[in-house]
């Protein structure tokens, strides 16, 4: 059988690597490498913290092979290692800067309209879905949450909000799978706290706006299909030719608009169309966009073309989520984060 073939195979790997081998050490890990960043990207919400702690996670693992008893299998020893590395960069705080300032500074050169909302996760990053194809992504016996909503922005920000160990209980049950012994396992703690701490969790999760309304939206196109791209296209042409009108007919009634790591977010059809009016306006720069996907939805790196030199530079990385064939959000990312897509800063 499968399974037995790979766990024979693991532990020929074990022998080898508690000899010192390096390279067997990183075929042991390979299976789990893409899983374990997204595990801490859904703690983190940020990409590069992801990617800084998955390194710490492998290194701690080949320092620490000693310790693994084998009572659990490699890839629980891993999440266990990657879970407590990412709860001690959360607890560590270097991002958990609060909500910006209400005073917000010009936008283009131009005032932006009050916001809706303030958000208050100014250091959430979007997750290239190339990255996403896990040679095993099936999730464990006790998940609840579908995995398209798993890795989508507004669960990921959900989740932002969450004290640490809750946050950690609820993607280790409900994302991921574990059974409650497993996940206190995992924790260090006893089973109870763990159920205390996903009950709590839960809660939260169920009152989010942004999450109850997605849950109830009619179903987006399928990635890749005709219907999506005729959206894209559509939006595409309208932001780019700074058309307003536009955008009203392909945006759904309770719109969410947002611009991390600024705090300004606009809720509903009429606010994010006078976001649009307000800064978005005809004399703007001449645009372009090139298509990626970003958290499992349509996201596209925009350039604007400087007249100087000829070429475009790099201004944004925008994701959209779709409801029915409507856009129900529009999340803005500064350029900074187009590297991880494989997008460059310059176009020729």
């Amino acid at each position: 059988m499968a399974g037995d073939t790979a766990t024979d195979e693991a532990a020929r790997l074990l022998v080898r690597v508690r000899a010192g081998d390096e390279a067997a050490f990183a075929d042991l890990v390979a299976p789990y490498r893409r899983e374990l960043q997204v595990h801490c990207y859904r703690i983190l919400g940020s990409f590069q913290d992801a990617e800084d702690v998955l390194q710490e996670t492998l290194l701690s693992a080949w320092r620490g092979l000693a310790g693994f008893e084998e009572r659990a299998s490699v890839r629980t020893w891993l999440y266990r290692i990657a879970t407590n590395r990412s709860l001690d960069a959360v607890r560590a705080g270097a991002r958990r800067d609060g909500p910006m300032s209400p005073e917000i500074e010009r936008i283009n050169g131009l005032e932006p309209p009050r916001p809706s909302h303030y958000g208050e996760v100014p250091w959430l990053q979007p997750y290239p879905d190339v990255l996403l194809d896990l040679p095993d992504p099936a999730p464990g016996p006790e998940a609840v949450v579908e995995q398209r909503e798993a890795m989508s922005l507004a669960f990921v920000t959900a989740l932002q909000l969450l004290p640490p160990r809750q946050r950690a209980a609820l993607i280790l049950r409900d994302v991921l799978g574990y059974r409650a012994a497993e996940a206190a396992e995992i924790l260090d703690t006893t089973v109870e706290s763990v159920t205390s701490a996903l009950k709590r969790a839960r809660a939260t999760i169920d009152a989010d706006p942004t999450l109850t309304e997605r849950r109830t939206q009619p179903v987006p196109p399928t990635p890749g299909s005709a219907e999506e791209q005729e959206l894209i296209a559509a939006y595409v042409d309208a932001f780019a030719t700074h058309d307003v009108d536009g955008l009203l007919h392909i945006l759904s009634e309770d719109v969410w608009l947002k611009m991390p790591p600024l705090p300004l977010e606009y809720h509903g059809r009429d606010a994010a169309i006078g976001f649009f009016e307000a800064v978005v306006h005809p004399q703007g720069h001449t645009l372009r966009m090139v298509h990626t996907r970003a958290n499992g939805c349509p996201a596209s790196g925009l350039y604007a073309l400087d007249p100087a030199t000829d070429t475009w530079r790099a201004t944004a990385l925008i994701v959209l989520v779709f409801a029915g064939d409507r856009i129900s959000e529009i999340t803005r990312f500064e350029p900074g984060v187009m590297a991880s897509f494989g997008l460059p800063r310059i176009l020729g």
